[in-house]
């Protein structure tokens, strides 16, 4: 009998975890290593974040042709590093399908899992103004018996926790898991774990929190309900932020959108990304990874008027079904190859569920106190109002990695 491994990719407010099962770690490549390692780290996280980019801007375009009217919101960072690490137990074809459904074939597995352990340590970080944490937790059935080097690699190069779990009974093991998570997730992810499938034995949650300032915060003062665009025949009415700064835009002629970034706190940016009224397929069918350099070279600081939608956006995704759409189906077959997670069971992702949400106000995500002044030039602002469907892409900027990608097609749905 085919044992099912469950995958699923939690992407929500979560702190960080200690394992309860303890492993015997490797060395922490990057605290124990030369600069030559630590260069060579940053090397592969930069080619990985390309890839990345890449990867999210190709499963933007699938769900936006499956639903043009619908919000996106999703981190292709997390589901990128769910997989990858999963990639420490695949073999043969199985592990092929998902180094290209990712488009990291180019990579050598080593250099692959050198990349994501760089950014992961780069993009955990904890201060007053940005707090962010990604991590990957195993719900791992006492009797399965997994290959000690897999859980050396995901321990190492992942930081994954391991957490004992019966998987003989479903229903406590469901509601010990969903507890889990809530209470790691601080109950912003309660239930999330509708059933599990007889015969799983492993279950893999990966997750990322955000919360950051923005360097410039809105006043509440000047959000006002304004109207929303959402197609050539609908309006809704939207609570619009507004401030005046300066600011780094352009304006794309090739892709007719206008782009805005707005920097947080730290080392994260926001950049908008607004199509001419009717031009989002275009936008969306030249998303490409080369994409931020070109707007590099287009963007100049300005002093603009800035209109932005108050957000709170939720999405729920059956990435089992959208990846086998992107090539990636070996993995949730009968025939896909997982041995090294285990030798003596055979194993498949019976479930790979990735929720996100978005919540943006005139402090930043999540909200937070305090204030940034800003002296501005004397000159005519530019004008820019988010009134009509947008992109959000949220990146670190040295890498830069693509941490969340989002199609805000109406701000009043959640």
């Amino acid at each position: 009998m085919n044992l099912i491994l469950g995958l699923s990719l939690f992407l929500a407010g979560l702190l960080a975890v200690k394992g309860l099962l303890q492993v015997e770690d490797a060395p922490d490549v990057y605290r124990s290593s030369t600069r030559d390692q630590e260069r060579r780290g940053k090397k592969e996280a930069r080619t990985l974040a390309r890839y990345n980019m890449e990867f999210g801007f190709k499963l933007l375009q699938k769900l936006a042709s499956n639903s043009p009217q619908q919000n996106i919101f999703f981190s292709p960072l997390s589901i990128s590093t769910a997989f990858s690490m999963l990639s420490l137990g695949a073999e043969d074809s199985t592990l092929r399908e998902i180094k290209e459904g990712f488009n990291f074939k180019e990579m050598p597995e080593k250099d692959m899992h050198l990349g994501f352990h760089y950014v992961l340590h780069k993009l955990n970080q904890e201060t007053q103004d940005v707090k962010m944490n990604i991590g990957n937790a195993l719900f791992m059935d006492q009797k399965l018996n997994p290959q000690r080097r897999f859980l050396r690699m995901a321990k190492t190069m992942y930081d994954a926790d391991m957490v004992l779990t019966n998987f003989q009974n479903l229903e406590t093991t469901q509601r010990d898991i969903n507890k889990y998570i809530s209470q790691k997730t601080h109950n912003i992810i309660n239930n999330l774990v509708k059933s599990i499938d007889p015969g799983t034995v492993l279950l893999l949650a990966n997750y990322i929190y955000f919360r950051a300032r923005w360097q410039y915060e809105f006043d509440p003062k000047e959000t006002k309900e304004e109207e929303f665009f959402v197609d050539n025949d609908k309006t809704v009415k939207v609570p619009m932020m507004f401030r005046t700064g300066m600011y780094d835009m352009a304006y794309d002629s090739q892709l007719s959108c206008t782009i805005l970034e707005m920097p947080y706190r730290g080392n994260i940016t926001a950049t908008f990304v607004l199509p001419d009224r009717g031009k989002m397929k275009k936008l969306e069918q030249g998303l490409q990874a080369d994409i931020y350099a070109k707007w590099k070279s287009l963007l100049s600081k300005r002093v603009v008027d800035v209109w932005v939608p108050k957000l709170h956006a939720s999405s729920t995704y059956n990435m089992k079904k959208i990846l086998s759409r992107l090539g990636i189906s070996k993995i949730f077959e009968e025939n896909g190859d997982l041995t090294r997670i285990s030798s003596h069971r055979s194993l498949k992702v019976g479930e790979a569920v990735h929720k996100a949400e978005l919540k943006m106000d005139e402090k930043g995500t999540e909200g937070a106190a305090g204030s940034g002044a800003q002296t501005l030039p004397m000159e005519n602002p530019e004008k820019i109002k988010l009134n009509s469907p947008f992109l959000i892409m949220l990146y670190q900027k040295s890498l830069p990695s693509m941490i969340f990608l989002a199609k805000v097609h109406n701000p009043s749905e959640k």
